[in-house]
């Protein structure tokens, strides 16, 4: 996308009145003209151009986590079909396990996946909603991701700095696992694609809030959307966490209204022109629609998050009021379904002591409970048979 240029090139001309003229030649020697003035069009940037280096840590943490994933995993000491068995502990599990090549679903799990059941009920692990963000699932899971992590990410950087990207990435997988955890009750969910929607999402927000920069405009719009749609329709797969990705994509498109707001062209221009250049005065930074995008995305944001989390805590889920919005993240197909494994268990209870045995790996488990409410027992046979 090019910014709009309103020339080619500045061009000073000097005219030399005629004799005759009423003016006054002061004496002196000519005055020299100032560097800033001879300087063309294209070498002038009205905005300031960051070196990207956050983005790239970001790959590098990612990266650091997922070799500590697999170090913990240790799949020799719990299983003979490893994949890569020369890798040592760093092996994968067995493609029946894990197909993407990488950890077991009880080392993500103890490492920080996302997991309702351990948000709530007590275990007050509300911290997983941002270290699920970090953790991923195999090798092909962390090669996409961190691809276009590279592609979208530091492009942004460049362009609006690593404290504004760096708050749209973290804030939109923050959001993306709350929408996640509201809405899948069972099992674990991990992965960056949270975070990356909400980058997508900014990018489109962007676009909007500083339309009136850009040329190519048009284009520009409709080709971002098309990439957004083809990457949210990915999404309707069975095994893919769209709510994720939704969750991350609505987040990030507000943020974008919020942090990655641009001053008028206009303005920029008049902040930087050389001495003595007549410019059109523009009083206001920003447009009158740009502040009510901002005013209005912000509020949203904080009513929002602080609405999901009250929900969150508190148990509910999303799925109770809307018997339908299980279909923005799995279609079923005739060649695939939705519904995800049963989970059951064979409870016998004496007292307070609870033994349960999963009915689909057939280990048991004997527990001392307090609580020996539904939701608890559904939660131990649910970590009993992960």
């Amino acid at each position: 996308m090019a910014r709009r240029q309103s020339s080619p090139e500045i061009e000073i001309k000097v005219v030399t009145p005629q004799r005759g003229d009423n003016v006054v030649h002061p004496e002196g020697p000519p005055p020299v003209q100032s560097p800033a003035l001879s300087r063309t069009f294209s070498d002038y940037r009205p905005f300031k151009r960051w070196k990207s280096w956050l983005v790239p840590w970001f790959v590098v943490i990612n990266i650091v986590v997922f070799v500590v994933t697999m170090f913990v995993n240790n799949c020799p000491k719990n299983s003979d079909k490893c994949i890569a068995r020369f890798l040592g502990r760093f092996s994968f599990q067995p493609f029946k396990e894990n197909p993407l090549l990488g950890p077991s679903s009880s080392t993500l799990d103890k490492m920080g996946a996302l997991e309702v059941q351990k948000m709530i009920h007590g275990h007050h692990q509300a911290w997983r909603l941002l270290t699920c963000m970090w953790l991923h699932a195999g090798v092909f899971h962390i090669l996409a991701n961190m691809l276009s992590l590279v592609f979208i990410g530091i492009r942004l950087e460049q362009e609006f700095g690593f404290v504004r990207i760096g708050l749209v990435y973290v804030i939109s997988g923050f959001g993306g696992s709350l929408l996640s955890a509201l809405f899948i009750k069972n099992g674990i969910s991990v992965g960056a694609s949270g975070a990356l929607f909400g980058l997508l999402g900014s990018m489109l927000s962007e676009l909007i809030s500083n339309w009136t920069i850009y040329a190519n405009k048009l284009a520009a719009l409709l080709t971002l959307i098309f990439i957004i749609v083809i990457n949210l329709a990915v999404g309707i797969l069975p095994h893919v966490d769209n709510f994720a990705h939704i969750g991350g994509f609505v987040s990030g498109f507000l943020l974008g209204f919020v942090f990655l707001i641009r001053p008028q062209y206009k303005w920029v221009n008049q902040m930087n022109a050389p001495p003595g250049t007549i410019t059109t005065p523009v009083r206001s930074k920003h447009k009158t629609y740009q502040y009510v995008l901002w005013v209005i995305s912000l509020i949203l944001l904080i009513a929002g998050y602080t609405l999901a989390l009250i929900y969150l805590l508190r148990g509910v889920n999303l799925n109770d009021y809307c018997s339908w919005c299980h279909y923005l993240s799995c279609v079923p197909t005739s060649k695939w379904k939705c519904q995800p494994r049963q989970i059951e268990c064979l409870t016998n209870q004496l007292g307070n002591q609870l033994n349960l045995t999963c009915s689909s790996n057939g280990r048991t488990g004997t527990y001392s409970l307090a609580d020996n409410s539904p939701s608890r027992i559904q939660q131990l046979c649910t970590e009993l048979c992960s």
